[in-house]
C-alpha cells in the first residue's frame, strides 16, 4: 500500500478492530515488549498513529515512532506528543549504530513486502540497536488460516501485502547480525469476539499458546533477538 493511501486512512486506522480487541492485544504486545527487559530509549519501526509507542512511553521508555506516512505522523503528534514522530523508511533508518536499548516493529513487515525491503528493514533494526538491546519483531502468522479474510476487511490492507514467515525473519536477523533469543506463536482472539465473550475469547488463547502443535496456528509469530556482540546463553540455534 502506498504511503498517500495510508495518509488517507490515518483518521479511520484506529478503528478497523473493535477497541475491545484493539486494546487486548495493545495490552498483550505492551506487556511482553516492556517485560522484556529495563525501560530505556526505545523505537517503533512502521509505528502508525503510536498506540504501542504511548504504551510503551507510560512505562518509562523514551519512545520515537517512525513511520513513512505523513499522515499517521500526524495523528500521532496530535494524540501522542510524547513521542518523537520520525519521517522514514525501515530499509534505512535515519539514526547512528547502537541509538537504542529497544528496537520495535508490530503488524508493519507484511506491508513492507518486499523480501529484499524486508531483509534490509531486519538489518537496520538489529544496527540502530546497542550491544546488549533488544530487537522485538512481533507480525502476522503466515500459518494462521483466518488473516485472509480479516485483511480483505481492513481499510489498511489492499492485497499488496506479503505475509512473512517467521523462518525469514530469524533468517534477516541473522544476517544483519543479531542473534535470535527465542520464538514465539502469540495470539488467537479473533476480531469478532463480542464483549462480553473477549475473558473467555483470552483464557482460550491462553490454552492455545502452551499447546504445541495448535500455537503453530496463532496469529502472530514474536521474535526477540540482540545485536550478535551482545548476545548470551540461550540463543535460538
Amino acid at each position: 500500500m502506498s504511503e498517500a493511501t495510508f495518509d488517507r486512512i490515518a483518521a479511520e486506522y484506529d478503528e478497523s478492530l473493535p477497541a475491545h480487541v484493539a486494546a487486548h492485544y495493545l495490552d498483550k504486545r505492551t506487556d511482553l515488549i516492556a517485560g522484556s527487559g529495563p525501560p530505556g530509549r526505545g523505537l517503533d519501526v512502521g509505528c502508525g498513529t503510536g498506540a504501542l509507542a504511548a504504551r510503551l512511553a507510560e512505562r518509562g521508555y523514551e519512545m520515537t515512532g517512525l513511520d513513512p506516512s505523513a499522515g499517521m505522523l500526524a495523528v500521532m503528534a496530535a494524540e501522542h506528543p510524547e513521542v518523537e514522530a520520525v519521517r522514514g523508511s525501515g530499509d534505512a533508518l535515519p539514526f547512528a549504530d547502537d541509538s537504542f536499548d529497544l528496537v520495535v516493529t508490530v503488524a508493519a513487515l507484511h506491508h513492507i513486502a518486499a523480501p529484499v525491503a524486508v531483509r534490509a528493514t531486519l538489518a537496520e533494526m538489529v544496527r540502530v540497536c546497542r550491544p546488549g538491546g533488544r530487537v522485538i519483531v512481533w507480525d502476522h502468522n503466515p500459518r494462521n488460516p483466518y488473516w485472509g479474510l480479516l485483511m480483505a476487511r481492513v481499510p489498511q490492507d489492499d492485497g499488496s501485502e506479503r505475509l512473512v514467515p517467521e523462518a525469514e525473519v530469524l533468517a534477516g536477523i541473522r544476517a544483519g547480525g543479531g542473534m535470535p533469543l527465542h520464538s514465539t506463536p502469540l495470539g488467537f482472539v479473533p476480531d469478532f469476539v463480542p464483549q462480553g465473550l473477549l475473558p473467555a475469547a483470552a483464557a482460550a488463547e491462553r490454552v492455545v499458546e502452551r499447546t504445541p502443535l495448535a500455537r503453530r496456528l496463532c496469529a502472530h509469530n514474536v521474535v526477540v533477538a540482540t545485536p550478535l556482540a551482545g548476545a548470551g546463553e540461550g540463543a535460538l540455534p
